[in-house]
């Protein structure tokens, strides 16, 4: 009986053929793309072609970066300021702009890629046409970890930036090399970050919203954080296990009531007992270390693929090849890049 119908609806309904051709087309479509590469749904794709397409190279480009910023503990404002804490393997000049126009700031990137120099705190006054409102200079020595005050003067009465949408960054900070020949050797010119601080009128929390790093030869590259999959001891080293045992002494030699209090011995076992898996954990790396170092993937390889333009950072250089999405966030992968470029090759 349903043969009959599909038989009589084929033979006297337009609207029958209509949508068969309509579906065959739009199954045709689907696995053509697929098969060049373009983002389809998952349900159309066949997984061996995302196999067979390996995820692109991307060539990148190092350079020594002598220049970092970064906001202080304290807690920023408008009419209280903001502190910052910057951080120079050479001695640099900070020049904090309050108030920079947008437009101008720009245009200032736009002419340096064009070959003007910005190399100093004067000559990037100039590119601004000194449309902001306050400048403040400091000079940071090298490897100097304090943090630097820069706020507004009270007697210029300024609160706040005016209403959304604004015409100003609340505080573009640039970082200069004070000595010719270490610009030089690093070829930096400047490293420009732009600082949102909050007031009365949009009390959005004080962060970085972007920066960027200058070159010699007129580059200009954006700078983004990456998205670990493991802790930043990574990046910047794990913490000595020897202070923190020593900070911690002095605190129970004071305590007197630790001393007169009597302890039994199943707390005595169960302090050694918890006292040696401590030592077995420093010895080994720990557990939790070793596992946020692995790839999501395989979860044996370390992690050292970077994927764009989601900047996820969390496959090897074996799993990469077999992704054309992102594990994480399930973004099209473009292409990546390696963070250690000699381990790749190997």
């Amino acid at each position: 009986m349903a043969a009959v119908f599909l038989i009589t609806l084929y033979e006297y309904s337009p609207l029958f053929h209509i949508s068969v051709v309509s579906l065959c087309f739009l199954v045709t479509a689907a696995v053509v793309l697929g098969w060049f590469g373009f983002d389809v749904p998952v349900i159309l794709r066949s997984s061996d072609t995302e196999i067979a397409l390996p995820t692109p190279e991307k060539q990148m480009v190092h350079v020594s970066n002598p220049l970092t910023l970064e906001l202080g503990l304290n807690p920023a404002s408008v009419t209280d300021g903001a502190s910052l804490k910057p951080w120079c393997l050479e001695p640099c000049i900070l020049s904090c702009f309050w108030g920079c126009d947008i437009i101008a700031l720009q245009a200032a990137l736009q002419k340096h890629q064009h070959g003007l120099r910005l190399s100093t705190p004067e000559q990037f006054q100039r590119a601004l046409h000194l449309r902001y409102h306050h400048c403040q200079t400091f000079f940071v020595r090298r490897e100097d970890s304090r943090e630097y005050h820069t706020r507004i003067p009270s007697d210029q009465g300024i609160t706040d930036f005016g209403p959304m949408p604004r015409y100003c960054y609340p505080l573009v900070a640039v970082l200069m090399l004070a000595e010719g020949e270490a610009m030089d050797t690093y070829n930096i010119e400047a490293h420009v970050t732009v600082i949102h601080v909050p007031d009365d009128k949009y009390n959005l929390s004080a962060r970085v919203l972007f920066q960027y790093l200058l070159t010699l030869q007129g580059n200009m590259y954006e700078l983004k954080p990456l998205f670990m999959s493991a802790d930043s001891w990574m990046l910047s080293g794990a913490p000595d296990p020897d202070t923190s045992n020593t900070q911690s002494k002095p605190k129970e030699e004071e305590d007197p009531c630790a001393e007169q209090r009597p302890v039994d011995e199943e707390e005595a076992k169960d302090e050694e007992e918890w006292e040696e898996e401590e030592e077995k954990e420093e010895e080994g790396g720990g557990l939790s270390e070793g596992s946020e170092r692995d790839c999501v993937v395989c979860q044996n390889a370390a992690v050292n693929r970077v994927l764009l333009p989601c900047r996820h950072t969390c496959v090897c250089d074996g799993c990469v090849s077999h992704f054309q999405h992102c594990p994480i966030c399930r973004a099209f992968v473009f292409e990546s890049f390696a963070l250690t470029p000699g381990a790749a090759c190997g």
